[in-house]
């Protein structure tokens, strides 16, 4: 059996691709700034400093975008949580390092957008969205025991950027808002950039270590939870973005897990030991299944709506 690389030796050996991609990343990020994408002139004073606090009135969202938007933006304000787990997972010596702190930099403009375009805009209750952020960023990242190491969390990052693309577009376009719109594919274009850099960086190390990358990429894909799991609601509002198609099962299953899996060719590859082979059989079933539970929440979505406008059709006009 081939020894497993350890930690140092897979970031030692990735260092150079590791460069590669930075400067890649680099020469193709687009400067941007917040500021850009408010609408500052529908800005007034809260009542602190003499004008009126926030009512639900004064909101143009929807009940589907707030969630949405409010979901989108605690994910991204625990920023300091991923940024201690890529940190501690990578290494900050480097091209690495550096990675981490273009990262973190790049993040943390979303945050700053989404918070400005809904305070501005009255989008959503102000006071409950400061409170829902002191809760999730006390609790931090919510993610299994027995998750760690570079592998695992580049497998993990992968996906996770790819998913937020995912929502924060679609979200766009439930707001009915062509500034919100304009905004979050802004987001989105940086979250896609991202996503390349850990999907090129997994692939180089799926090429080092076949069997360590293949059980990497199983366990993180059969254990998946979006990174805003532990904020206030989630479950609740998840389900919300479901119904309504903006994060999915389809979409994690389609345009999420099924094109990174074909880019790095995993059910092609001929390079995997016994460990690897297993792992992979095992991500087969697992993807079989996943397959048949897209069918059924959509099936139970379907009764849903069908539901709802048969009670909606019986109420007084």
């Amino acid at each position: 059996m081939t020894k497993d690389l350890t930690q140092l030796e897979i970031l030692t050996e990735l260092q150079p691709v590791a460069e590669q991609n930075l400067n890649r990343h680099l020469s193709l990020a687009r400067e941007w700034h917040p500021h850009d994408y408010i609408p500052w002139d529908e800005g007034r004073n809260f009542a602190a400093l003499g004008g009126a606090d926030w009512a639900p009135e004064q909101s143009k969202l929807s009940e589907v975008a707030k969630v949405a938007m409010i979901t989108n933006l605690l994910t991204e304000d625990n920023l300091p949580s991923y940024h201690r787990e890529i940190a501690e997972n990578f290494s900050q010596d480097g091209a690495w390092g550096t990675w981490v702190g273009r990262w973190t930099a790049e993040e943390n403009r979303h945050g700053i957008a989404i918070r400005d375009y809904l305070v501005v805009t009255r989008g959503v209750d102000p006071v409950a969205l400061e409170q829902a952020r002191m809760i999730h960023m006390t609790n931090g990242v919510s993610a299994p025991d027995n998750w760690g190491g570079f592998l695992e969390s580049v497998t993990y990052v992968t996906f996770q950027e790819l998913a937020t693309r995912v929502s924060h577009r679609n979200t766009g376009k439930v707001c009915d808002d062509p500034i919100a719109d304009r905004m979050l594919q802004r987001i989105a274009a940086d979250e896609n950039l991202h996503m390349i850099f850990y999907r090129n960086m997994c692939g180089a190390g799926i090429d080092l270590a076949p069997d360590q990358a293949m059980m990497a990429i199983t366990k993180i894909l059969t254990h998946f939870i979006m990174p805003g799991a532990g904020m206030p609601n989630f479950r609740r509002n998840g389900v919300l973005m479901a119904k309504h198609g903006i994060y999915d099962l389809r979409q994690h299953l389609e345009d999420v897990v099924a094109p990174v899996l074909k880019h790095w060719n995993i059910f092609e590859r001929n390079d995997f030991g016994p460990r690897g082979e297993q792992a992979r059989e095992e991500l087969g079933v697992f993807i079989e299944k996943l397959e048949q539970d897209v069918l059924k929440f959509e099936e139970q979505r379907d009764r849903m709506f069908a539901r709802e406008a048969a009670k909606a059709a019986l109420q007084p006009a």
